[in-house]
């Protein structure tokens, strides 16, 4: 790792993959022999057009997406999708299931009350989204028009450990947070969406997988930029796309394939935050945020015994060149981030200052 650089474990935005940001940084003024940036190009022209299908193709690989699905690259961030996604699916039956198992699910529900009914099919708030409820324990509405649910609760610190089987209900999954850690069947899912600002990109694109079947019904009052059959129709160049930040994701692609793609990443975010974890599990100062069955490859949250020595090991570990540990303002204590991009050796180093803290701090 660059000596000039922190471990940076925000929440996101997030890390980015060194060499990416260094070919970006190379490219920034002439992109291949073009005599101008990436930002500087007509998304119409053929030299941004041939980045635009080239990201959308290595995704496509990336995450084996089958030809029954699209890819759509959109803005807004996934706050957006609370919204578009019920504008355009609820109108089927008028009603909808949600899983509420953290920060985000519970505000994708109370947005998505304002078009039509809506369904609790579970909730984990009765212990502070501490887990994630089992399939056992969950209510299927059978004439709901989709199922939604946040595979990965950057708040809380925990993730769905499996995928809710739901019938012939459409699966709609926000992946934010752990999209690209591991290989997924996306044929299972209705729709996926995630903001790209921690696993993919900076912030700016949005990028959302529907199958092509759930298009077409939207509300008729839905705007033009979130319509997925409009968005679809015009390959997302309805209007600018968010140009700069696919161009980034497209070079995050090409990392990640080099790195192995998912597959490898889906071992390197156990090793990563096994070395955190084992440090909670043998720990008298910090304790763990989430039960240990639901715990987060991509989000580790955890605490010490008073907000005052909280604060300390923040600053202390700032200090040492651990950045952005201090949790979500929702629940407090710390959270590391450890996305794709956040090099082993930063949870390694990670780990053994929280065992030094400890010992200087008994």
């Amino acid at each position: 790792m660059s000596t000039d650089r922190i471990f940076n474990f925000s929440a996101g935005p997030s890390v980015l993959p060194l060499e990416v940001l260094q070919q970006a940084a190379a490219e920034m003024a002439n992109f291949g022999g073009s005599g101008m940036s990436v930002m500087e190009m007509s998304h119409r022209g053929k030299a941004y057009v041939a980045i635009f299908d080239e990201t959308k193709a290595n995704l496509k690989k990336a995450m084996n997406i089958p030809d029954t699905h699209e890819i759509l690259f959109v803005q807004g961030g996934a706050t957006l999708q609370f919204s578009a996604v019920p504008m355009n699916l609820i109108g089927k039956t008028g009603k909808a299931d949600y899983a509420v198992t953290g920060n985000f699910s519970t505000v994708a529900m109370k947005e998505a009350k304002r078009y039509g009914e809506i369904n609790i099919a579970c909730s984990s708030e009765d212990r502070n989204h501490t887990y994630i409820p089992e399939q056992k324990d969950i209510t299927v509405s059978p004439d709901a028009s989709y199922f939604h649910y946040c595979s990965n609760n950057t708040v809380y610190g925990t993730q769905w450990q499996y995928i809710p089987e739901t019938g012939s209900i459409p699966l709609v999954c926000d992946m934010s947070s752990n999209i690209l850690s591991a290989p997924l069947d996306v044929s299972k899912y209705g729709i996926i969406y995630a903001g790209a600002q921690k696993n993919m990109a900076p912030a700016g694109v949005t990028v959302v997988i529907i199958n092509k079947d759930l298009a077409g019904s939207e509300h008729p009052l839905t705007p033009k930029l979130m319509s997925y059959k409009t968005m679809i129709d015009t390959d997302s160049m309805h209007n600018t796309p968010p140009c700069y930040t696919i161009y980034m994701l497209g070079l995050v692609l090409k990392w990640l394939e080099k790195q192995g793609g998912v597959t490898a990443m889906a071992k390197l975010k156990k090793e990563r935050s096994k070395y955190l974890y084992d440090v909670l599990d043998d720990s008298k100062m910090f304790i763990g945020c989430a039960e240990k069955e639901a715990r987060s490859d991509m989000n580790v949250t955890f605490k010490t015994s008073s907000e005052e020595l909280d604060d300390k090991f923040v600053k202390e570990a700032k200090a040492a060149g651990f950045d952005t540990l201090k949790g979500h303002r929702a629940v407090g204590g710390m959270r590391a981030s450890i996305y794709n991009a956040m090099p082993i050796e930063g949870t390694q180093k990670l780990a053994a200052f929280m065992r030094e803290f400890e010992v200087k701090n008994k």
